[in-house]
């Protein structure tokens, strides 16, 4: 089992950034392969980043690709995720997940453990 909890959400103007962190208890995160998503009001949820379990991977979504920045730190069992240059599309509450498979995950279906959210709001 896996408990994982987000920190870092909050309001923001178009243009900053926001660190979001993932805590992560009862397994050590360098035995996961991790992922945030992201769910805006009335949407489904949808990918942000991932990074595989050896860390030497990433993939991210077109949406944030050259903004966000998928890292862990397998000392202190995070994962951040940092944002940069945000937009109010950006919009929406942020999730940590992980999954046991080595590889790279990029469908929500695909991921076993799941933090309870952290909201981003960019105003413009």
């Amino acid at each position: 089992q896996v408990q994982l909890v987000e920190s870092g959400g909050g309001l923001v103007q178009a243009g900053g950034s926001l660190r979001l962190s993932c805590a992560a208890s009862g397994r050590t995160l360098s035995s996961s392969a991790m992922g945030w998503f992201r769910q805006a009001p009335g949407k489904e949820r949808e990918f942000v980043a991932a990074m595989s379990r050896s860390g030497g991977s990433t993939y991210y979504a077109d949406s944030v690709k050259g903004r966000f920045t998928i890292s862990r730190d397998n000392a202190k069992n995070t994962v951040s995720l940092q944002m940069n240059s945000l937009k109010p599309e950006d919009t929406a509450v942020y999730y940590c997940a992980a999954h046991t498979k080595p590889a790279i995950r990029s469908r929500s279906s695909e991921y076993d453990y799941w933090g309870q959210g952290t909201q981003v709001t960019v105003s413009s």
